[in-house]
């Protein structure tokens, strides 16, 4: 009894502290997304640098390859914006089945027992959170390895 006391106890607190994280004005958002496009751009034109080195480009294979992936860009952004209805009534979908096993749940259990499963949900829901998190973060530093050629093979 005392461990589901202190484990309700941690939880409650743990979600206070990220309500009290996740408060953002929307200057704030302008903010970051702002200086995320600056570190964007500025890690394009490192990665285009880096080739230029690696590859030993000239001028006009630089410029081609900008060209190339601003065209990439856009279409990747006009397929986006296609399926974006899609995405919308999946998610409209799931939203309603997830809200349909909720309201069976609660049928079935007790009141406890509802709050119970609730408050487990919530829990596995923040560890996937952060989870999903660290697993970004070790994505990102893979990402930042520079570029490297083969050498050609010796016959």
């Amino acid at each position: 009894m005392k461990k589901l006391v202190l484990a309700v106890a941690f939880i409650g607190m743990g979600s206070f502290a990220m309500a009290q994280q996740t408060t953002t004005t929307p200057q704030d958002r302008e903010a970051k997304r702002a200086e995320f496009q600056q570190k964007r751009a500025q890690m394009k034109k490192e990665h285009l640098d880096q080739m230029q080195k690696d590859l030993n480009l000239n001028a006009s294979q630089v410029a081609q390859i900008k060209t190339l992936h601003e065209k990439r860009k856009a279409e990747m952004k006009a397929e986006f914006d296609k399926n974006k209805e899609a995405r919308q009534a999946k998610m409209d979908e799931m939203k309603a089945k997830r809200a349909q096993m909720d309201s069976d749940m609660k049928k079935i259990l007790t009141p406890d027992q509802y709050d119970k499963w609730q408050a487990d949900r919530k829990a596995k829901m923040e560890q996937r959170k952060v989870a999903m998190k660290e697993r970004g973060m070790k994505d990102r530093k893979m990402m930042k390895k520079p570029m490297t050629t083969a050498a050609p093979e010796a016959n």
